[in-house]
């Protein structure tokens, strides 16, 4: 608990089973987080059994492959359910460390912020911790656009660390979203447009042969899905189209 707050990081996750123990050992030594709940996307490794194992962590296993925002679907209605006031999203492959966990649960239980991003971006950690120099110059131009149609500043948009307020979960319509890789830039996209401010914090990575990774193919993919994403935000704010994405809302 964390000032009598129920504090759960979720796991989307897809043949994790390298990097799984030592994450969770690192979100479990934070000494904050009540429950980790792992969702496996049907993998083909062991990551559920070595998960099942974990004291204090919930196991559910897709049946098939679902997709990456699928996963977090699940992982979304499970903290719900479990009771969660502050919920944290880091994927298993140790690519972000969890050590920034209470200070993003601080962040969010002042109430000033209802999402916490762990950003790659801000102090230059990207390059340095072994991003790769195409999928910088992606981030950055995507990024750069996303802000100019969306209206916001964010550092960047494409971060697997997040932390929520169950207030904001609750409001945020994630069915309707993508079960794909997307689905990270349209939940982010749809909490501006609720106009909840998006407080970032720097993050080093780590860039590792056993870290998850989508191959270039997918990167096209995701990178036309965000730009999509963007558009449709901005013309829906002109009034010029409608979309489920972005309904109506009273705050």
């Amino acid at each position: 608990m964390f000032k009598d707050k129920k504090i759960i990081v979720v796991m989307p996750a897809y043949n994790a089973e390298k990097t799984l123990h030592k994450t969770y050992e690192e979100v479990t030594a934070q000494q904050i987080v009540d429950l980790v709940i792992l969702v496996d996307d049907a993998s083909d490794d062991e990551t559920a059994a070595i998960a099942r194992s974990l004291p204090n962590t919930r196991v559910f296993v897709h049946k098939k492959n679902c997709g990456y925002g699928a996963n977090q679907k699940t992982c979304y209605r499970m903290a719900m359910e479990e009771g969660g006031d502050i919920i944290i999203m880091i994927h298993p492959d140790y690519q972000y460390t969890p050590k920034l966990i209470p200070a993003m649960v601080s962040m969010v239980e002042s109430g000033l912020y209802h999402c916490v991003l762990g950003s790659r971006i801000l102090g230059g950690y990207a390059l340095k911790g072994g991003m790769p120099v195409w999928k910088y110059i992606a981030n950055r131009f995507l990024t750069f656009v996303e802000n100019m149609l969306i209206g916001a500043k964010l550092s960047e948009y494409h971060t697997g660390y997040r932390a929520f307020s169950r207030e904001l979960l609750e409001r945020l319509p994630l069915d309707v979203n993508s079960d794909d890789f997307v689905f990270d830039n349209q939940m982010l996209a749809q909490i501006i447009w609720l106009d909840y401010t998006v407080a970032e914090i720097s993050c080093p990575t780590k860039y590792f042969t056993e870290a998850s990774s989508i191959n270039l193919r997918r990167s096209i993919k995701y990178g036309f899905g965000c730009l999509s994403t963007a558009l449709t935000f901005r013309l829906t704010k002109m009034k010029v189209i409608t979309s489920k994405l972005f309904p109506v809302f009273t705050k």
